[in-house]
């Protein structure tokens, strides 16, 4: 397969938008080439275009509950990105009523807040 050559640069960005493939198969939905980016380990899952919308915010704001659940079992998801709009991964599932999204991003909010504090305060 072309990216087992390892010749193919995987976060090369369109001219018009600068969005990554990654970006383009998150807003499509296309879950097998989600999955197929994000099992070389190379891939910038938290891209931004020329307007600050990453993969996630894509994959939520096109309703792809499926690759939404794909990227943050990751681990390596910035869920608290926003773009130019001040608008986050949470308040785009929020704002188009996403309700199992929107439980996915406060869970994976809170457990990366749990794994940031100490117990020292």
């Amino acid at each position: 397969m072309l990216l087992e050559t390892g010749e193919v640069d995987i976060n090369t960005r369109d001219a018009l938008d600068r969005r990554t493939p990654i970006s383009w198969a998150s807003m499509n939905g296309h879950e097998a080439v989600v999955k197929m980016l994000l099992d070389t380990g190379k891939v910038n899952i938290n891209s931004r275009d020329t307007v600050g919308r990453t993969p996630l915010s894509y994959a939520i704001k096109n309703g792809h509950e499926a690759v939404v659940k794909m990227l943050l079992n990751t681990g390596n998801i910035e869920a608290r990105l926003n773009g130019r709009c001040s608008q986050t991964a949470l308040s785009w599932a929020a704002e188009n009523g996403y309700q199992i999204v929107v439980k996915m991003l406060l869970d994976t909010v809170t457990g990366k807040l749990k794994d940031d504090s100490t117990d020292d305060g």
